[in-house]
């Protein structure tokens, strides 16, 4: 299976943290948290989306039907990471991230400036950040807090690809 610059995933129950750290790091990635296995096939065949599983025998059924799926093993994100890029390398799937996108919904962000954000962030927080994003699908407000580091870090996994 050869899908040249695909970034539509979809990913299964068992990924939540995955999908969000993909959304944030550019991918187009729905979090199907609900539904039958079967619905979940029929969305990544008809949605042209690579489906994200950690479940051999889900893994096993996408593929007889014809449908792109990555096997996603480890249980922390570094290693789940890792195990995408491996897999995704290992069947030809090349994955090219966007721009960053928001972990709740996924929708594309919008850089905002302090100005912008004043009354809607914390005081301490407006004092101390000059960039911003804002998800226009959701309003959720995004800055380079404390967990911007650890995000950097596991960021370098996709990055050096």
């Amino acid at each position: 299976m050869i899908l040249m610059g695909t970034e539509r995933l979809v990913v299964d129950a068992m990924l939540g943290s995955l999908a969000r750290k993909l959304r944030i790091f550019g991918f187009d990635a729905v979090y199907f948290r609900e539904g039958s296995d079967s619905e979940l096939l029929r969305m990544a065949l008809s949605e042209r989306r690579v489906l994200l599983t950690s479940d051999r025998a889900l893994s096993e059924r996408a593929r007889a039907r014809g449908a792109p799926c990555l096997l996603i093993e480890g249980s922390s994100d570094r290693e789940r990471l890792e195990a995408l890029w491996s897999s995704a390398r290992a069947s030809g799937v090349e994955l090219s991230p966007g721009p960053s996108r928001c972990a709740v919904c996924g929708t594309v962000l919008e850089p905002l400036k302090r100005a912008d954000v004043r009354g809607l962030v914390p005081e301490r927080v407006a004092a101390s950040h000059r960039v911003y994003f804002r998800c226009p699908g959701c309003d959720k407000l995004y800055w380079k807090g404390g967990h911007w580091t650890r995000l950097r870090k596991l960021s370098s996994i996709v990055v050096r690809r």
